[in-house]
């Protein structure tokens, strides 16, 4: 595997962090990372990305690992950094895939460059927490962080700033049995092989090698409203989600399916948030190219 990457310059004076993955010459596709991830997750992409002629572009959003931190940042922002980066590489257009926290960013593009992005997969995706009746559908780590940020937002980013120095550490060989036991069978099946525990766990490690602030404002765009309708959205959009995910309730997936207007829901039984995009990519990268 040989990662291709670079910087993009941006108008305003900063820069994004890409890698790119899969068949240099291939059809480009879009990744958006999840949360808290960083760009190397697109190696879960790779080798299915190589068979089917893909070029798999992947970038750090602001403030992660080596992009510039952005004051402020929207969800809105991110389809001019899109378009920076498409103007770089001279594509005329994209689809896009996003994994778990990736999907806003992918609905996001879609939305603002409808004329650019031919199709759209959603894996194991995010859903509009700030449109959520309730929260029982989410992980209950996040129900915790999204109940501490709505009392105490100040306490909660220092709490950001404290745990940095232990979560760029990495951890040894011998412990991650101890971690694969907080999940579910399916996800810490998929997991013990190194390379994707890897692709899942050194590539959120690295996401804080920008700052704690950067990562801190990724996870505070997740609770604001996305700034647009998803029933707007043209573009093709092929959902997949495990019906074993704890994370986002498959659930939250159809309810989202139901207001995007040319959407299909593919619900995998005995899959779970991490184990759905590592054991499925060459089928979800299919799809998606003969979108």
């Amino acid at each position: 595997m040989g990662v291709r990457g670079e910087l993009v310059r941006l108008e305003d004076g900063g820069h994004i962090a890409y890698d790119e993955y899969g068949d240099p010459d291939g059809r480009p596709v879009l990744f958006c990372h999840g949360w808290p991830s960083s760009r190397t997750m697109a190696v879960i992409t790779d080798a299915a990305a190589r068979k089917l002629g893909v070029r798999i572009i992947s970038p750090d959003r602001p403030g992660i690992r080596d992009s510039t931190f952005a004051n402020e940042r929207k969800l809105l922002d991110w389809p001019r950094i899109v378009r920076a980066l498409m103007a770089h590489l001279s594509l005329g257009d994209v689809r896009v895939l996003a994994v778990s926290g990736g999907a806003p960013y992918a609905y996001a593009a879609a939305w603002t460059l409808r004329h650019d992005v031919r199709a759209v997969a959603v894996v194991s995706g995010a859903p509009q927490i700030s449109e959520l009746p309730d929260h029982s559908g989410l992980l209950k780590l996040y129900r915790w962080m999204l109940a501490g940020y709505a009392n105490q937002p100040a306490l909660m980013r220092r709490a950001f700033q404290v745990a940095r120095p232990f979560a760029l550490i990495r951890p040894s060989i011998r412990f991650r049995p101890l971690l694969l036991k907080l999940l579910q069978p399916c996800d810490a099946d998929v997991l013990r092989d190194s390379a994707a525990f890897e692709a899942c766990f050194e590539s959120a490690r690295r996401a804080w090698g920008g700052s704690a602030r950067g990562v801190m404002t990724d996870a505070e765009i997740y609770v604001r409203p996305w700034g647009f309708p998803l029933e707007e959205i043209e573009a093709p959009v092929r959902i997949w989600h495990g019906k074993k995910d704890r994370t986002f309730s498959f659930h939250l997936a159809e309810e989202l399916a139901a207001r995007l207007p040319n959407s299909q829901l593919q619900l995998v039984e005995n899959a779970g948030h991490y184990s759905l995009p590592i054991r499925h990519m060459e089928e979800i990268l299919g799809e998606l190219i003969s979108a």
